[in-house]
């Protein structure tokens, strides 16, 4: 039996779409229909139907499907494994990340590929909020799942794997705690806590802005040095903080709020590795992640427990 055949039989019963199917598969809609035919021929009875509205499984195909499908996996399983083992895809990878979102793709991405490649290792740390780009550098890392942008000479980045808007974490008892949203220009009326470090400058003004988009300046707040540190200040109204959306659903505590911020750039995420240092271990974790991304949606603040 055709190998692209059953590929894209087990595709279409996942997507139960025609157009999708060929967008996964890289195929034009006619040849998904041409392949799922030949199938449907070979064994002798329609295995989907299909109207102008959906495709849907038929009592036949559905069985086929379940039969087929462990059996498919496995295949590709050990293929992948010999393949990986021949490219010397093997020992430990060593991954940062810096924040619980960031943190929570790496993990995902980790577990994946625990059962798709198990002679693939990956050991998980958190970057210092107060050096975002050392441990990397040094050689702690092989690679870095963090927060955009980021433009250093010495570290490549990939693309955008999850975008977020951002939120303002403020004291409960702040008068803006009980805005629905604010804005940039809001920024002027509390102190933004600091970061002690060194800090590039690009990275600072995105996170840490001295002024308002109307040049009204922001009053700087007590300096930190990890995540943990900051929410304790903020509780203590002592400063707000700029953060991901994902940190109210992380993080919900009492004595904070966690108020959207209308009209910002939305905070992306994405892996980084030392430029000339990247090789296949690297690339099949950032294939990985992507794919895990895919079902993840940006976290709403909006649902987040009141401060």
């Amino acid at each position: 039996m055709d190998q692209n055949e059953l590929e894209c039989f087990l595709v279409l019963a996942e997507e139960l779409h025609f157009g999708r199917t060929a967008a996964r598969l890289r195929l034009s809609r006619a040849r998904v229909s041409q392949l799922i035919q030949k199938l449907e021929r070979r064994v002798g009875a329609p295995l989907f139907r299909r109207t102008s509205r959906s495709v849907v499984l038929t009592a036949l195909g559905s069985r086929l499907h379940d039969d087929l499908e462990p059996h498919y996996r496995g295949i590709e399983s050990a293929l992948a494994r010999a393949i990986t083992s021949a490219r010397g895809i093997e020992g430990v990878l060593h991954v940062g990340f810096s924040t619980p979102l960031a943190g929570e793709m790496v993990m995902k991405a980790t577990e994946k590929l625990r059962a798709t490649h198990p002679e693939l290792a990956v050991e998980v740390c958190e970057v210092p909020f107060s050096d975002p780009y050392g441990m990397l550098r040094s050689g702690d890392f092989d690679l870095q799942l963090t927060d955009f942008p980021v433009h250093e000479d010495d570290l490549t980045r990939g693309p955008t794997l999850l975008a977020e808007d951002r939120v303002l974490a403020v004291a409960a008892g702040h008068h803006l705690a009980g805005r629905d949203t604010v804005t940039l220009e809001d920024l002027a009326e509390v102190p933004l806590l600091t970061i002690a470090g060194d800090i590039p400058e690009y990275w600072r003004e995105h996170r840490l802005p001295t002024h308002t988009p109307s040049g009204r300046p922001i009053t700087p707040g007590p300096a930190v040095t990890n995540f943990q540190e900051a929410l304790t200040l903020v509780a203590g109204g002592n400063g707000a903080l700029l953060a991901g959306a994902h940190v109210a659903l992380y993080h919900g505590r009492p004595g904070i709020s966690y108020v959207p911020v209308e009209g910002d750039k939305p905070l992306g995420y994405g892996l980084m590795w030392r430029s000339g240092g990247g090789n296949r271990a690297i690339e099949l974790f950032g294939l990985t992640a992507l794919e895990v991304t895919r079902d993840m949606a940006p976290a709403d603040p909006r649902t987040a427990p009141p401060g």
